[in-house]
């Protein structure tokens, strides 16, 4: 009775103890001061306070177009990349699981009736044991792991952090991976109306050959005009080629992200332009909260704090506790008789005594991987702070160079336009008139690369600051609302 009471007083310490963790105090890494505005943003916005899990909803339906919105449907559903990062996130939500039935007790159950035979010479063999016999055995056993110094809470803790870390980089992969369709698909639409230029442009050259041969047959114009219209023309149908091929390479890559063979997918070409979002010129820092890249960097700090937690309990004797009981005979009889029965119960502790420096090398280790963790996630506030200034501040000139480069389309085919009156009355030869053609092609081509540009730096916006907001979220009152739409439509 007193060994009873000394075990269950043991068991009743170890218990208290039980609540000891050995990791530090976690917190966040350190980070520079963060700004309430972007630089690049203006003062429009005021500061608002959305967290990762804010919903992002379709963000891409601010671009109003529905093959667009089909489209990232069909990624979600089909794409191999993101069924790759949700079989990763239903790894470590499984080992998460397995880590956590170390906090519980195990329980089994066995059964084992054997007939063996012994050795004539077996050591220390009695003599009148006989050769051969039965031995019949069930029972239960039980085991309880007291975890003293937090060894498997803070294991838990770790697989409980890089299950969050899993899940926030499957929001990530779906955030890039709807970005990246979304900017292929810009661009395709590009080419689209690029090629609605070249068109235009062509039949444009054409005529301007046909009535250069004709002026020259009425000895009017030179054979040097109708070969400059001429190369003018064929220039113009290699650009049309150039343009063809890299179209038909975007659509390829779109083809890939919806999980569809490439050569059996095609959209059919849409010449009608994508209006540019309107985009808050002062975008509150605190928006990159919603960074799934960054919650998962911040996860990982976490599971590297627990990590130094297992790697001191090392130091400590390990407690568990383990009981059996059961029933076993020599096969005759009643197995289950109370004479039969046998049972155990009672404490285990190991603590290695000398291991070389092992467990000084994993406490080094553990220290070394938090460290590089921190470091990693202030990496990765940084780089998420210069990809939203980087995204704003292409925005801003984009939209002042659209502006120029429109007025310079105006100009280029006004003189284009006067060029060819002079060569009709004969005022000047077709090298003036080819002059004025090469830069109105080129403005117009130039204008709508810059708009394509415009398109995508929205689109990397968006994915920069977490997936689409509205202005209820990021706190835009109607004064700013206002302000943000008049820097708009003067950009």
């Amino acid at each position: 009775m007193i060994r009873a009471d000394r075990l269950f007083a043991g068991v009743a310490a170890a218990l208290l103890l039980g609540g000891c963790s050995l990791a530090p105090t976690y917190h966040t890494p350190s980070l520079p001061p963060m700004p309430a505005t972007f630089k690049e943003a203006g003062t429009a916005w005021r500061v608002a306070s959305p967290a990762d899990q804010a919903p992002r909803g379709d963000w891409w339906s601010v671009y109003s177009d529905g093959t667009l919105a089909k489209l990232e449907s069909q990624l979600d559903a089909d794409n191999p990349s993101l069924a790759a990062a949700l079989a990763r996130y239903d790894t470590a939500r499984a080992y998460e699981s397995q880590l956590q039935s170390g906090l519980f007790p195990h329980f089994g159950v066995m059964a084992n009736p054997i007939h063996a035979r012994q050795s004539d010479n077996r050591p220390l063999r009695g003599s009148n044991e006989p050769n051969e016999y039965d031995s019949d055995t069930v029972g239960a056993s039980a085991s309880y792991d007291l975890d003293l110094w937090g060894r498997i809470r803070n294991e838990v803790g770790q697989g409980r952090a890089l299950s969050e870390a899993a899940k926030a980089d499957l929001a990530n992969a779906k955030l890039s991976l709807e970005a990246q369709l979304a900017d292929d698909y810009v661009r395709l639409r590009g080419y689209d109306i690029q090629a609605g230029i070249l068109d235009d442009t062509l039949n444009a050259y054409q005529r301007a050959l046909t009535l250069t041969e004709n002026r020259h047959a009425g000895g009017i114009a030179s054979g040097l005009d109708v070969s400059r219209a001429q190369a003018q023309l064929h220039d113009a149908q290699a650009q049309v080629t150039d343009v063809q091929a890299q179209r038909a390479l975007v659509e390829h890559a779109i083809a890939a992200l919806v999980g569809v063979p490439a050569s059996s997918f095609s959209l059919a070409p849409q010449r009608e332009q994508l209006e540019v979002p309107i985009t808050p010129v002062g975008v509150p820092s605190t928006l990159l909260e919603r960074r799934p890249d960054i919650a998962a960097a911040e996860r990982r700090v976490y599971s590297a704090n627990a990590g130094i937690g297992v790697a001191r309990a090392a130091f400590f004797p390990d407690l568990s506790l383990s009981g059996s009981y059961g029933f076993q005979n020599t096969g005759l009889g009643n197995l289950l008789a109370i004479g039969n029965r046998f049972w155990a119960l009672g404490p285990l502790a190991t603590l290695d005594l000398f291991d070389g420096g092992l467990r000084r090398a994993k406490v080094r280790e553990a220290h070394a991987e938090f460290a590089e963790a921190s470091a990693d996630y202030r990496q990765t506030v940084l780089g998420a702070f210069r990809e939203v200034e980087d995204d704003l501040v292409l925005l801003r000139d984009l939209g002042v160079e659209a502006g120029q480069e429109d007025e310079a389309v105006q100009a280029a085919q006004k003189t284009q336009s006067i060029a060819n009156n002079r060569y009709r009355e004969g005022i000047v030869n077709y090298l003036e008139v080819v002059t004025a053609q090469t830069a109105a092609l080129s403005a117009e081509r130039s204008a709508e690369t810059i708009r394509t540009r415009r398109l995508q730096a929205s689109v990397d916006l968006i994915r920069a600051l977490g997936g689409g907001w509205t202005r209820e979220q990021a706190g835009m009152d109607a004064t700013a609302t206002a302000q943000a739409n008049t820097v708009q439509k003067a950009q």
